[in-house]
């Protein structure tokens, strides 16, 4: 063989073991399982596979068109509750009926390196990297005819709002990087005190997780606030994930806060369930283990406990990407109560105590799911009830039942909207924030 053909040999070898290593860096990951494997008390936790580059497949959001509207399950009905609003990503029901909506996204920042570029063009592509509205909007139908006739802007100038708590004449709001509290009244359409802070919040660059949402116990007096990590699993150093990954308990008579529960990746829903009293929370798992990856869960969080983040997933599977070990936690790591499905984006939570549904509705929890960048096929895109039982917790071998969909394209390449939030309104119907769509969506009974 010449020298020549030598070196061509050997070119054709590096290209193809080039475009072979990029294949298997960019050709998405696809489930191996139905999604319902994934869901329940005891998910299928077997198929996880270590992604070197994460599968990547986001549908183009496209805004809904005069009359569409998501499909509403048998026996409900769903119509726009108020249209044209700029990311309604959280809702507040006041004891009068009014409905605060937090009009909020991540907040303005330059990448920190090419992952974080790519993250952010990613977002952009999902209609989710608008610039923030940084306000607060108050929602009143007057008339009682399922569409908000007023709509008034309550709070602006803050700084990626999420969370909203009414406690007395005092209304708590979350900002992503810290909490904030105002003089307010049921009835007011505007808050023209500049409030004051009430305790800072971790919201160190990148802020990849920033939303932070609140729920009230007023048995106690106290008031809770849910902190999402910095990253996916700690890759830069968990020094940068000092005071995250956790749901902290703040003291409002003493002005004392303290850690409740950690080791939650991305905690995002949080309710009290009003049948048992216990605290509720969402939480998206870990990315880049595969479209079967560790489901997003629901479980009850318990004071001093430990979920597992960043090296155990589900009650004590390891992670093998994690080197920095902690062997001495694994028994320590809660399992959670309830799978929700891998990737599904599980964000806004509400118990259906008030919902005037029907019986199927009478006893769960509502759970919006926004909707999965990294799977295939894609999962979530609606909003799922989960039934429990009398004793306050899911029903046993059920799984999250559909009670909205259609936001997604049956050939999963465009998405109408995406839910973010739930809550139950002042005369039992359902509203949903879909906040790609700009819509808030209300579902009552057939």
């Amino acid at each position: 063989m010449s020298r020549k053909a030598h070196i061509r040999n050997i070119l054709i070898l590096v290209v193809v073991a080039i475009a072979g290593g990029l294949w298997y860096l960019f050709t998405p990951d696809k489930a191996q399982l139905d999604i319902a494997d994934m869901q329940g008390a005891t998910p299928n936790l077997d198929k996880m596979r270590i992604e070197a580059f994460p599968t990547i497949q986001i549908p183009d959001v496209t805004g809904w068109k005069a009359g569409e509207a998501p499909t509403a399950a048998d026996g409900l009905i769903v119509k726009p509750y108020a249209s044209g609003l700029a990311h309604p990503r959280n809702m507040l029901v006041l004891p009068n009926g009014d409905v605060l909506v937090a009009e909020s996204n991540a907040p303005d920042r330059k990448p920190v390196n090419l992952k974080d570029w790519i993250a952010q063009k990613l977002i952009l592509k999902s209609n989710a990297g608008n610039k923030s509205a940084n306000r607060i909007t108050l929602l009143r139908d007057s008339d009682g005819d399922g569409v908000a006739e007023t709509r008034e802007v309550l709070l602006e100038g803050l700084n990626s709002p999420y969370g909203m708590a009414l406690v007395k004449d005092r209304l708590y709001v979350a900002n992503t990087d810290g909490i904030r509290v105002y003089p307010f009244v049921p009835g007011q359409t505007k808050i023209r005190d500049a409030g004051k802070q009430v305790i800072p919040l971790p919201a160190q660059l990148p802020n990849s997780h920033w939303t932070r949402n609140l729920a009230y116990d007023a048995k106690e007096n106290m008031l809770y606030v849910t902190i999402g990590s910095n990253s996916n699993i700690a890759e830069n150093g968990l020094e940068d994930e000092e005071h995250r990954a956790q749901i902290k308990q703040l003291d409002l008579s003493k002005g004392k806060s303290l850690i409740y529960a950690y080791g939650l990746r991305n905690p995002t829903g949080l309710a009290f369930n009003p049948i048992s009293g216990t605290l509720w929370t969402t939480v998206n798992e870990r990315d880049q283990l595969g479209s079967d990856g560790p489901p997003d869960y629901l479980t009850t969080v318990d004071f001093g406990t430990f979920y597992g983040w960043p090296w155990y997933y589900w009650g004590g599977m390891v992670d093998r990407r994690i080197l920095n070990t902690r062997p001495d936690l694994q028994q320590y790591s809660k399992r959670p109560d309830f799978a929700l499905g891998p990737h599904v984006a599980a964000l806004g939570m509400t118990f259906s105590a008030g919902a005037k549904l029907g019986s199927a509705y009478a006893n769960g929890a509502f759970i919006a799911q926004h909707g999965s960048w990294n799977r295939k096929p894609k999962s979530g895109y609606k909003v799922v009830f989960v039934p429990f039982n009398e004793r306050g917790f899911p029903v046993k071998g059920t799984k999250p039942q559909p009670v909205l969909t259609g936001f997604l394209a049956k050939d999963e390449s465009s998405a109408s909207g995406r839910p973010a939030a739930v809550a139950i309104d002042a005369t039992g119907a359902l509203l949903v924030a879909d906040d790609s769509g700009n819509v808030i969506w209300r579902v009552t009974a057939g």
